[in-house]
């Protein structure tokens, strides 16, 4: 029976693998290896596991990464390239299942890569200038044998990087997926779980420092977005926590204090978990920050949303995302023309390119057809065309 590995880092992740691991554990030819490792091992970052254990997901082993807080990122992937090595020295899957692009999840990558263990990737193909995470995505691309990019622009770029289009599978997002088909709270069970006034008109706000080699200071983009915040009145501002980036944990503070100096109109919850940041998504007035959440997600609500700053540069960008530098009377402009009736009558047309129908259950079909194997051809011939509804 092949095993497949699935490694999940951060509460984002783990929200957008839940409908593929939910289809693995139930699948009685495969074998789930779910491993634990990240922020969700992390005190400071929300201790995000607990979501998953309240999932009833079985877990095979919880890796620590981080030792503390704010560390340099090149020791958090020397340190987890050690303990997945180790980890895959003893326990050899058949596949290892990956998404995304983040530093944590490049490490593991490498690691898998360096025992020949075939890497399939999710979310592959996909541009974000203004984050390191562009590289760490592109390096995962090239060390993989099977691609599952979300949608056909990400699957075109995969062949032009050289992959074979047999092995390039468009297959849409599972973030869409999540909104097809997960059950939501009403606004009235979101108010009494995050005990805000949620029932008024609200914002929900995600900021990310940046992260590429010229990316400016975290704190003077999150003091920018603060101004903002306090000069639009008329909206409830719902903050979730940064993630585990250099300058994370100072824009949380910052959001933190935010919320502190204005309870009647700010409050934080450093993490939503899946439902309650769906569910919040689908009520709100407005999605603000740099998230990718804010710019693949949002479309399938329509909702009216803002993108700050460079970190989500290069992805595509439906009709509700208004996009503004992060500088405080830019996002002010951004914040208050999305929150009006025209815009927001826009935003609801939005069409979202994410959306491939049954996404987690091609990626488990077409794990199913693969033999694990590590040896690739650099592809140098045409682009066929890719359509995320089609069945692979």
């Amino acid at each position: 029976m092949p095993t497949i590995c699935v490694v999940t880092a951060t509460r984002a992740e783990y929200g957008l693998l839940r409908p593929v691991l939910r289809k693995l554990a139930a699948d009685d030819s495969l074998q789930l290896r779910l491993v634990v490792t990240g922020a969700h091992l992390c005190p400071w970052l929300g201790e995000t596991v607990r979501e998953i254990e309240a999932d009833g997901l079985p877990i095979a082993a919880r890796l620590p990464i981080f030792q503390e807080a704010e560390e340099p990122v090149a020791w958090t992937i020397a340190r987890a390239l050690t303990v997945f090595d180790d980890y895959f020295a003893a326990h050899r899957p058949d596949w290892v299942l990956l998404l995304g692009d983040r530093f944590e999840i490049f490490a593991v990558a490498t690691a898998a890569a360096a025992r020949h263990i075939p890497i399939a990737h999710i979310s592959g193909g996909d541009v974000t200038l203004g984050a390191a995470d562009e590289y760490y995505r592109h390096c995962i691309t090239k060390m993989a044998s099977l691609h599952f990019p979300s949608c056909a622009d990400s699957a075109a770029r995969l062949v032009r990087m050289g992959e074979e289009p047999g092995r390039v599978f468009c297959v849409g997002g599972l973030g869409d997926e999540n909104i097809r088909t997960l059950p939501r709270m009403t606004r009235e069970e979101l108010c009494a779980s995050t005990g805000f006034p949620l029932e008024r008109p609200f914002a929900l706000v995600t900021y990310h420092p940046e992260t590429s080699a010229d990316a400016p200071d975290p704190a003077v983009q999150v003091k920018a977005l603060c101004t903002a915040m306090a000069a639009v009145d008329g909206v409830f501002w719902l903050i979730t926590g940064s993630n585990a980036d250099a300058g994370g944990q100072l824009c949380t503070r910052k959001m933190q204090e935010f919320a502190a100096a204005h309870p009647e109109r700010a409050g934080f919850i450093q993490s939503l978990g899946l439902r309650r940041y769906l569910s919040a998504m689908q009520y709100a007035a407005l999605v603000a920050g740099n998230s990718s959440s804010g710019v693949v997600e949002t479309p399938t609500f329509g909702v009216p949303t803002v993108n700050i700053g460079q970190r989500q540069a290069g992805r595509l960008i439906c009709r509700n995302v208004l996009c503004c530098p992060a500088e405080a009377a830019a996002i002010e402009a951004a914040l208050r023309k999305a929150l009006s009736p025209a815009f927001a009558a826009a935003a609801r047309t939005a069409v979202s390119p994410y959306n491939g129908g049954d996404t987690s259950g091609k990626i488990c079909a077409v794990l199913h057809r693969f033999d694990g194997t590590t040896v690739k051809t650099f592809y140098d011939g045409p682009v066929p065309a890719f359509d995320p509804q089609r069945s692979v």
